[in-house]
């Protein structure tokens, strides 16, 4: 087809328009907040270090995510501008899982920077040099192109003989995957094989990491170090859990959750690429004490 046509939030129609707001809200925070985090990194010599990489390549990760969906997004339900070309509809669905197996990588990465750290300090800047850090890097951008380049060649090679219209807010993989003709089996295992693999594998490794710090925070013999330490372990498993959780919860819900409402699958598929990004700063940046200081004290100079 030359187009399709994206629904919104299929039973919400009516109240699309307020929905946006918030929505428009949290896109801009997740924007200001990770542009700021890019710059102050940026701006501080004293911030180049292994850990604010790490955050860099998360920020920037967030900032083409959350763009590749929300304006787009807000034209539906602000301007009734429903339809996308079947081009600008690939490449739409090629950044979101992209990019998101890309920050799923970013936060392991950065779960390991941690237990290297607090685990094993002495050999901290041994082992996280600088080419170390552009490998992983790099291993996480060519990971992400290269399991979802295949997918998205699969949704191309399909034939389209039926309706036209997504009942989605974004072109999601198995939403487009339903409109088309003869057989789908190999996109749906291919999809959910990938997903699975993914999400299981950097999310069994993310949680061994966080094991291991907080064994090693138990034994730390500084009441206050053990509060401070489980307080940021807290929030980063609170940010990796509102990043996994709903995520699943969308994809899962494409092939078996026929008896959850659509408005419900689709509002959390929205949120799960809205929430994430918008905590990021706040969660991984103003709570590291340098960030938060090179803020604070720009903020005073202005």
């Amino acid at each position: 087809p030359s187009s399709f046509i994206l629904t919104g939030i299929p039973g919400l129609e009516n109240a699309q328009f307020w929905i946006a707001f918030p929505l428009c809200t949290m896109y801009f925070m997740a924007v200001l907040g990770n542009i700021a985090l890019l710059l102050v990194i940026r701006m501080d010599p004293s911030l180049h270090l292994p850990m604010f990489y790490f955050l860099s390549m998360l920020a920037a990760i967030d900032l083409v995510l959350i763009t590749s969906i929300m304006p787009k997004l807000l034209s539906i339900f602000w301007f009734h501008s429903h339809e996308i070309d079947f081009e600008g509809c690939v490449a739409q669905m090629f950044f979101i899982h992209s990019f998101s197996t890309m920050e799923s990588g970013v936060l392991l990465t950065m779960a390991f920077d941690r237990y290297l750290a607090i685990c094993k300090p002495l050999h901290y800047t041994a082992i996280l040099t600088g080419p170390t850090i552009a490998k992983l890097g790099l291993a996480t951008v060519v990971r992400g192109i290269s399991v979802i380049t295949p997918l998205t060649c699969m949704v191309t090679s399909l034939s389209y003989c039926g309706p036209r219209v997504i009942h989605h807010s974004y072109c999601e993989h198995m939403s487009v995957v339903k409109l088309a003709c003869g057989d789908t089996r190999p996109n749906n295992i291919y999809g959910i094989t990938i997903a699975t693999v993914v999400v299981g594998s950097d999310s069994i490794l993310i949680t061994v990491s966080y094991m291991l710090i907080l064994r090693e925070v138990i034994g730390l013999s500084s009441r206050d170090a053990r509060l401070k330490s489980f307080s940021t372990c807290g929030s980063h498993i609170g940010v990796i859990l509102l990043f996994y959780t709903p995520g699943l919860f969308s994809f899962y819900t494409q092939h078996w959750g026929q008896r959850i409402p659509v408005h419900l699958h689709i509002l959390m598929a929205d949120l799960y690429l809205l929430v994430p990004p918008m905590l990021n700063p706040l969660i991984y940046g103003m709570r590291a004490k340098p960030i938060r200081e090179r803020v604070l004290s720009l903020l005073w100079q202005k």
